[in-house]
C-alpha cells in the first residue's frame, strides 16, 4: 500500500526527498525556510490538490502524477529531468516549467510559463491553455491536440511535431523546425515557419505577414490565408490555397494554386527561382 501524506505544510530543503510509492494529498509547499527541491528524486508518487510556492520541486522524478495542483510564480523551474509523468488539471505559473523531460503528458492544464518545454522528448499536450514566449524550444516527438496558446517564438528547432485542432497565436513559429504537421488549426503569426524543413499544414487558416519563407519541402493542403503578403519567398513549396493571397514573392520552386493573388513579385532574386503561381479555374454554375 502507498504511504499517504495528507494536509501537511513543508518549507524545508528537500522535505520529501526520494519519496517512493506515496500519495501526497492537499499539502502546501511554502514557508519561511524557503527550501528548494521538496520532492526531488521522487518515485511512483501521486501529488494531488497541492499548492507549491518553492523553487525546483519536482526535479529528477520518475513515474509520477501531478493532479489538480497549483504552482505559483515563485515556483521557479518546477519540473526538470523528469520521466514518465502526467500533469492533469493543474495551474502552473512557474517560469521554465519542463526542461529536458521525457514521456510527459499535459492534459487540461492552464500554463503561464516562459520557456515552457525546452529540450524535451515524447511530450503530449491535450486540452490545455499555454502562454509562453519560447514554447517547446528544441524538443522532439511531440503530439498536441486541442491546444490554445499565446506566445512569440514558438516551436523553434523542433523535430517530429504533430498538432491537431488547435489555436496558435504566436509570432516566429516553427523556425528551423523539421517534420511538422499542423491540421485543422488556426495559425496566427508574423514570419511563420521560416527555415523549416518538412512543414505541412492541412485545413488550416494562416494569418500574418510574410509567412513561409526560406522553407524546404513545404506543403499547404486546403488552407486559407489572411494578411499574407510577400509569402513563400525562396521556398520549395506545393500549396493549395482556398481563397486569396495578398502577395507572393520569388518562390524558389514548386507550385502555388489559389483563387486569387493580389500581386506576384519577381524582383532581384539572390538565387534561381522557378516556382509557379496558378489561379484556380472557376467553374461556371450550370443553368
Amino acid at each position: 500500500m502507498p504511504q499517504i501524506i495528507e494536509n501537511r505544510v513543508y518549507d524545508e530543503e528537500r522535505a520529501l526527498y526520494h519519496l517512493t510509492n506515496a500519495q501526497v494529498l492537499g499539502c502546501t509547499f511554502a514557508g519561511p525556510a524557503d527550501g528548494e527541491s521538496v520532492l526531488k528524486e521522487a518515485r511512483d508518487v501521486l501529488v494531488k490538490d497541492c499548492s507549491f510556492s518553492l523553487r525546483y520541486p519536482l526535479w529528477h522524478v520518475r513515474h509520477f502524477r501531478l493532479e489538480d495542483s497549483r504552482m505559483d510564480g515563485a515556483t521557479r523551474a518546477p519540473i526538470w529531468y523528469a520521466e514518465d509523468g502526467v500533469l492533469s488539471g493543474c495551474a502552473i505559473d512557474g517560469i521554465k516549467c519542463l526542461r529536458e523531460c521525457q514521456r510527459i503528458q499535459v492534459e487540461r492544464c492552464t500554463v503561464h510559463s516562459p520557456e515552457f518545454g525546452w529540450k524535451c522528448r515524447e511530450i503530449a499536450l491535450r486540452g490545455t491553455e499555454i502562454e509562453s514566449e519560447y514554447l517547446l524550444f528544441d524538443s522532439r516527438d511531440v503530439e498536441i491536440e486541442g491546444l490554445s496558446m499565446k506566445g512569440k517564438y514558438s516551436f523553434q528547432y523542433m523535430e517530429n511535431l504533430h498538432i491537431r485542432n488547435s489555436r496558435l497565436d504566436t509570432k516566429d513559429a516553427f523556425w528551423h523546425s523539421k517534420n511538422v504537421v499542423v491540421e485543422n488549426s488556426l495559425v496566427k503569426g508574423e514570419y511563420l515557419g521560416w527555415f523549416s524543413d518538412g512543414l505541412t499544414l492541412i485545413n488550416c487558416h494562416i494569418a500574418g505577414t510574410q509567412p513561409l519563407c526560406y522553407c524546404k519541402n513545404l506543403r499547404l493542403i486546403h488552407c486559407t490565408m489572411e494578411d499574407a503578403d510577400l509569402a513563400f519567398e525562396y521556398s520549395d513549396v506545393e500549396a493549395e490555397v482556398e481563397g486569396h493571397i495578398d502577395s507572393v514573392k520569388n518562390p524558389r520552386s514548386g507550385l502555388i494554386v489559389a483563387d486569387s493573388v493580389g500581386e506576384i513579385v519577381r524582383e532581384s532574386p539572390v538565387m534561381e527561382c522557378t516556382g509557379q503561381v496558378r489561379l484556380r479555374e472557376k467553374v461556371s454554375p450550370q443553368p
